[in-house]
């Protein structure tokens, strides 16, 4: 798996979890979800992603996601 691929899995990841813990727990949980939408759009224009950043640390090879 490749920075890019893991990015999206754990955006998609994070914007499950947020709508798993407002079903059950508050609504409140759906500002993640905004956090999560706010941070791909910034990232899109900026290039700046610290999920991207993080898995690079990890050891995750850089790639092109739609290969």
């Amino acid at each position: 798996m490749n920075i890019d691929r893991a990015v999206m899995a754990f955006a998609g990841l994070m914007v499950l979890a947020s709508v798993a813990l407002t079903y059950f727990i508050s609504p409140w949980w759906l500002l993640l979800t905004v956090f999560v939408g706010l941070n791909l759009v910034q990232a899109s224009f900026t290039g700046f992603c610290p999920a991207a950043m993080l898995f690079a640390r990890l050891g995750f090879k850089s790639g092109c996601a739609f290969k």
